[in-house]
């Protein structure tokens, strides 16, 4: 089967976090009716304001119009069970936790409680997609799908395949990421996979240079925006992503490759340990409780 041959009209995203809130606003926008679910109901319905307060704003800079938003609100809808998913549904995409035992779990329920031709995706950014896909019966449904932050403005999705993948998978995954207008790249699924490998490595070694005094937090930024034309600083970016997201990728790489380039450095540790974690909390590398944007901290 082509991509001129697939369809797509439904979609349920597992998982209100700042990933799983931004798959499913794209997902809305691209026309398809959308669930969203989170075990927790508050952080359901926070998701669903902070969608709408987004398309608010876009209505409010002229960049959309009332009409669009219309449509995209009638699109997304709220799903307090996920046994509430027993209804024909072309995919699924979990965006919880870095938690390899939470995500086999609820791959294993989603095995059961959807149709076999549903595509299941994960948005881990470097779990083993092998072990996700083989908590299921049907691995070969089970692909990587790895949306980057912020989910609306980010063009990246990367495609992760194992090795029980079938074809019609990776085409179906394609053709999703087209029609989001998305650009896909398709990796192995190796640790890290290859964007997360060289992302943590990055930042991580721009946290060892503002501890060693070599520049400050701004300034190392501003040199790869300006020097390397990034879109975005490495420390910014740590912020945005979570040093928590960002030190656990580090230690399963670290782990897995019996690797000491991956060694979380002390300091980004300390700062997790201290819940000081980036943007969503409002102190991270910098600190971001003056309406969100950020000052620059001392260490």
């Amino acid at each position: 089967m082509g991509q001129n041959d697939m369809h797509i009209q439904s979609v349920a995203v597992i998982g209100a976090g700042t990933m799983g809130s931004g798959i499913a606003q794209v997902c809305a926008q691209t026309g398809w009716k959308t669930w969203i679910y989170d075990l927790d109901r508050n952080v359901l319905e926070r998701s669903y304001s902070y969608i709408d307060d987004y398309w608010k704003k876009g209505i409010e800079l002229q960049k959309t119009s009332i009409e669009d938003v219309n449509a995209w609100k009638s699109n997304l809808k709220l799903m307090y069970e996920l046994d509430d998913l027993m209804k024909p549904i072309d995919l699924v995409i979990e965006a919880v936790p870095e938690n390899l035992d939470l995500k086999r779990n609820i791959f294993q329920k989603l095995d059961k409680i959807t149709d076999r031709q549903t595509i299941l995706a994960t948005n881990t950014s470097g779990l083993s997609i092998s072990k996700i896909a083989n908590s299921t019966k049907f691995p070969n449904r089970v692909i990587g799908m790895h949306f980057f932050n912020p989910v609306p403005k980010m063009d990246l999705l990367e495609l992760v395949k194992h090795p029980e993948i079938d074809q019609r998978t990776i085409d179906f995954a394609k053709f999703v990421g087209n029609e989001m207008g998305k650009k896909t790249i398709l990796v192995s699924d190796t640790p890290g996979f290859a964007t997360s490998r060289l992302g943590v490595v990055l930042g991580n070694e721009a946290i060892r240079m503002l501890d060693e005094g070599v520049a400050s937090a701004e300034d190392i930024d501003f040199a790869m925006r300006i020097g390397y034309n990034h879109p975005m600083g490495p420390l910014e970016l740590s912020d945005l992503v979570g040093l928590d997201v960002r030190r656990d990728i580090l230690s399963s790489l670290e782990a897995e490759l019996v690797d000491q380039r991956y060694k979380p450095h002390p300091l980004l540790d300390k700062l997790v340990k201290r819940g000081e974690i980036g943007k969503k909390v409002g102190k991270g590398i910098y600190d971001w409780t003056d309406g969100g944007n950020k000052k620059q901290r001392d260490f």
